[in-house]
């Protein structure tokens, strides 16, 4: 996957005081520091509106499980391997996900038909950068996507993006096992 790191992660050693109390942070939510994070916080401000939106989002209308499948399907939809081992983890060890559910989430479908409509509206968004058809709205609304959640598809959308972009420019090493390769076109 990757090479060698194009941006020096920070350490525990070499973290300036505000670097530092971001990273400690991070730890206390995560239990650990992923290498992600530890690379944006050469920018604490980076960092720090990553994790603000982030944390923003916790509280909102989709459920967690919504939440990290429009992580994985961004990722995916942005060839980020980091992130879609970070995501196609915390899936199956979180939410308990099967193999199947991730290769799905993956395609942008679910077997619940509100997801599903999540999934393809989230996938259409990376697709037309945002320029999503009055038809594929309808087709949202349909099935039962409220205006509260369409919004936060977008942000979960933005936030991600802003991850896996960071990813492709800084390739920190992957710190969670590789995700299986996506079976079937996509």
């Amino acid at each position: 996957m990757n090479t060698q790191p194009r941006i020096t992660k920070v350490t525990p050693e070499s973290a300036n005081a505000e670097q530092h109390d971001l990273l400690d942070a991070t730890k206390r939510q995560l239990g650990r520091v992923p290498n992600l994070y530890a690379t944006l916080v050469q920018s604490p401000a980076a960092l720090r509106g990553y994790l603000a939106l982030r944390d923003s989002l916790l509280t909102g209308a989709l459920t967690e499980r919504h939440r990290e499948q429009l992580a994985l399907l961004t990722a995916q939809e942005n060839d980020c391997d980091y992130c879609v081992a970070a995501h196609s983890m915390r899936g199956e060890r979180l939410l308990k996900m099967t193999p199947e559910e991730l290769q799905a989430t993956r395609h942008a479908h679910d077997a619940d038909p509100h997801t599903d409509a999540i999934l393809r509206l989230a996938a259409a968004l990376i697709e037309t950068r945002g320029q999503v058809g009055d038809q594929q709205l309808e087709e949202a609304r349909a099935a039962g996507v409220t205006d509260a959640e369409l919004a936060e598809v977008v942000a979960h959308v933005a936030l991600n993006v802003l991850s896996n972009y960071f990813n492709h420019l800084a390739k920190p090493d992957l710190d969670f096992p590789a995700a299986p390769a996506l079976e079937g076109a996509r």
